[in-house]
């Protein structure tokens, strides 16, 4: 995450919300219904991703998570809220706009009559002899 062109507060602001997020897949996996102590979270975050998170950036994640409201703090521990939850609603793509199809023009001397029905046939009256 160290990237020299970033700043120092950038950087922070960064890996900040990748904890929150490391967080929140966490307790998703944990699902404990009283929460997750933070000795846990580190415990699953260090056995799942491979990674140690210090102390001082957890609590700011967590504290961030709070303030956010996606986290609930109970007594010391933490569980997601009933809004954080849920996934992330799907955008519908947006319909697409129909276009209106060109007729191709004819020219004239292309076109032909106007077609009528069957002409009606007429009816000879027969003379008698």
């Amino acid at each position: 995450i160290i990237d020299p062109d970033i700043d120092i507060n950038q950087q922070h602001f960064l890996f900040n919300m990748a904890t929150i997020a490391i967080v929140k897949e966490c307790l998703l996996a944990l699902n404990d219904r009283t929460g997750s102590s933070l000795y846990a979270i580190n415990k699953w975050i260090q056995s799942e991703k491979k990674v140690v998170i210090k102390k001082h950036l957890m609590k700011a994640a967590l504290k961030k998570g709070v303030e956010k409201g996606i986290l609930i703090p109970v007594k010391a521990s933490y569980k997601l809220s009933p809004a954080a939850k849920k996934p992330a609603p799907k955008k519908k793509p947006a319909p697409k706009k129909k276009t209106a199809t060109k007729k191709k023009r004819i020219p004239d001397y292309c076109k032909l009559a106007p077609k009528t029905g069957p002409s009606p046939k007429k009816k000879v009256k027969r003379r008698k002899q």
